[in-house]
């Protein structure tokens, strides 16, 4: 026998209620607070973050900032490795306010540079200042972006800085301070 708090809202009115108290789950229904409070259900930081929502969007961010490094992850929001970045570009998002700015951009959302960047992984973070793409070596042969999540705060702004010093000197590669190729994990 179903309990009515977990069957799932028909109307608009009724899945507002359930989500103000509730995880809503389209496929189950809704999750009392007591059931989810068991469960590993990651924090997802990207509410906090900027979103950009059009390829418009995305341009204007790379084209207006003149002063920053303009940080971007394309991604998915509901994919877990993104969670993870999300969580540490949030984490470092204050820290590194004074040359970077973060954004998200979801892929399903603005498939326009999908194709144009080889956007094929769940998370790719890729660096821009004043309009141009800042291409980072970190040993693993793919110098245009970081196709995982990196899960150390320091390391990310470690390269966000050296790609920042770089950029400001007219580089278009840079070098990362730590090397991520394989020939160290063995």
């Amino acid at each position: 026998m179903a309990s009515s708090s977990l069957q799932a809202p028909t109307d608009a009115k009724n899945l507002a209620a359930a989500a103000s108290s509730n995880f809503v789950c389209l496929s189950y229904g809704t999750i009392p607070s007591r059931i989810r409070s068991r469960q590993k259900l990651p924090p997802n930081m990207s509410y906090m973050l900027p979103h950009l929502h059009s390829g418009w969007e995305v341009d204007q961010a790379i084209l207006s900032e003149e002063d920053r490094v303009v940080v971007i992850r394309f991604g998915r929001d509901q994919d877990q490795t993104c969670m993870v970045q999300d969580e540490v570009l949030f984490g470092i998002a204050e820290k590194v306010k004074n040359f970077a700015v973060i954004y998200l951009v979801d892929i399903d959302e603005v498939p326009d540079f999908n194709g144009m960047y080889e956007l094929y992984d769940a998370c790719t973070t890729m660096f821009f200042y004043r309009n141009k793409h800042i291409m980072v070596d970190l040993g693993t042969g793919n110098n245009n972006k970081i196709n995982w999540a990196l899960a150390d705060k320091q390391e990310l702004i470690d390269i966000i800085e050296i790609v920042y010093r770089g950029a400001r000197k007219g580089r278009g590669l840079v070098v990362s301070p730590k090397d991520y190729s394989t020939k160290y994990r063995y």
